[in-house]
């Protein structure tokens, strides 16, 4: 399975990639720091979600899937709306996107909680669960990475549209998740 777990890491990852994407378009300049920090909070959350979820498979399966569309979708969709409304309201005030822990770390529970579901489902097949993790997790860090430089790349071109680019992203994101979990695709 490990081919498998490597495409499983891969699609859990596309939604840290594209955050990372929209925190590189934020960044006026960027450094090892702009890089590392969210990769590295991607990569550990995702890592990190497998081993809960198949720590209690069997009690928590059902309940995280059935809301973790609607958290996903609401936490997305509010930091998208607020990355637009400052896009929109830049030139009151020239800033600089500070990648604070809170922040990282709300991004990186809302791109992982499928990974939680993806550790039950684990569970369930018997399978090697710190090797899955650490796929998943390094996998994560290197697409965040790498989309992060991106994210900057296309920034620059963006220029002040670059935040609400961003946003526009999340609510994407958000509402992807919340439309593939109701089936609705």
């Amino acid at each position: 399975m490990g081919v498998e777990i490597f495409l499983i890491a891969v699609g859990l990852a596309m939604d840290a990639a594209a955050v990372s994407m929209a925190i590189g378009a934020r960044h006026k300049s960027i450094g090892r720091a702009a890089v590392l920090k969210p990769s590295a909070m991607f990569g550990l959350f995702q890592g990190v979600m497998p081993l809960i979820g198949f720590a209690v498979a069997l009690a928590f399966a059902g309940v995280v899937e059935a809301y973790d569309h609607y958290i996903s979708f609401v936490i997305l969709a509010v930091l998208g709306l607020k990355m637009i409304y400052e896009g929109l309201h830049e030139g009151e005030e020239e800033k600089e996107v500070g990648l604070g822990l809170k922040l990282l770390t709300v991004l990186a529970i809302a791109t992982s909680i499928d990974a939680l579901a993806v550790g039950a489902t684990l569970a369930f097949l018997n399978q090697n669960i710190l090797l899955s993790a650490f796929i998943i997790a390094a996998v994560t860090f290197a697409l965040s990475a790498v989309s992060v430089v991106i994210g900057h790349k296309i920034g620059e071109r963006l220029e002040s549209k670059a935040e609400i680019f961003g946003g526009a992203v999340l609510i994407f994101i958000g509402s992807k998740i919340l439309v593939e979990h109701l089936g609705l695709i």
